[in-house]
């Protein structure tokens, strides 16, 4: 998946429509043989729904550590936005998963991203008083500025 993927892309038709909200949903709700099935008959794993969400959003916000891991390793962009500029790491420091914070800083998240709110991943984190989410992210930050490495 390249930066073409990224592109502004014309509305989905009602038919690519529901293949992205299967996708999504997939990824929601932790099923990676339909993520990937869905995949597999031409759905990008960047695709977006009309609230911009993808499936790495959906993901991480529900702390699945394995599909996120699986997106992550097919090049999926780390960095997407929905309608409100939240990226995949905004919605795992608001939710509170550790790991998938973790996996999305080493992979290359934008920890200083602001969203519409002019609020980061962290102050998400802060904001819903998940300390822990802080100090995860403090670890993998270090960790990358330490290797001057990130993992895909």
């Amino acid at each position: 998946m390249g930066a073409a993927d990224t592109a502004e892309q014309p509305p989905p038709s009602d038919t690519t429509s529901v293949a992205i909200d299967a996708l999504l949903e997939a990824a929601r709700y932790d099923e990676i043989d339909d993520l990937m099935s869905i995949a597999s008959q031409g759905v990008s794993l960047n695709s977006k729904d009309s609230e911009g969400r993808t499936a790495l959003h959906m993901a991480s916000a529900n702390g699945h550590i394995n599909i996120v891991d699986y997106l992550i390793h097919n090049g999926v962009d780390i960095n997407a936005c929905n309608v409100e500029k939240n990226t995949p790491l905004h919605w795992a420091c608001l939710n509170g998963h550790i790991e998938v914070v973790k996996h999305l800083i080493l992979a290359g998240a934008d920890i200083s991203f602001l969203n519409n709110h002019e609020r980061t991943p962290m102050d998400e984190a802060v904001g819903r008083g998940k300390m822990d989410v802080m100090d995860a992210m403090n670890e993998a930050a270090a960790q990358v500025e330490l290797t001057g490495t990130r993992v895909s």
